[in-house]
């Protein structure tokens, strides 16, 4: 199996589990091949494999779903996908959308709902 082999990437990380749930705006990565493509949703509302390039694949959007402040009041954000980012920029709010650097998990960017 192509998986078990550790050629295939989700958001940047070896993935051997045939059965891993990928989502919305995932960054899927063929080590053999030096593909990248980014699951995203077909007219029909199903999963389809939009090829990018490599630069865009060091990337991902994320919506933001809760903005709030933890302990001794560090703000956080939760996103779709479920990465908490601490620290985010201060405009965040709840709907927006963000750019997320894959290997770091910092936030790059955002753009208002």
């Amino acid at each position: 199996m192509i998986v078990m082999q550790r050629l295939i990437q989700v958001d940047g990380k070896v993935r051997t589990d045939m059965f891993y749930p990928a989502g919305f705006m995932d960054v899927v990565q063929i080590e053999k091949t030096k593909e990248n493509f980014r699951l995203l949703y077909d007219t029909k509302a199903r999963f389809a494999l939009h090829k990018i390039s490599k630069e865009e694949s060091t990337y991902k959007l994320c919506r933001v779903r809760k903005v709030f402040r933890g302990l001794r009041g560090t703000p956080y954000c939760t996103t779709h996908d479920g990465r908490t980012l601490r620290y985010p920029d201060p405009e965040v709010r709840a709907y927006d959308t963000v750019r997320v650097e894959i290997p770091s998990g910092k936030m790059l960017d955002h753009v208002k709902f």
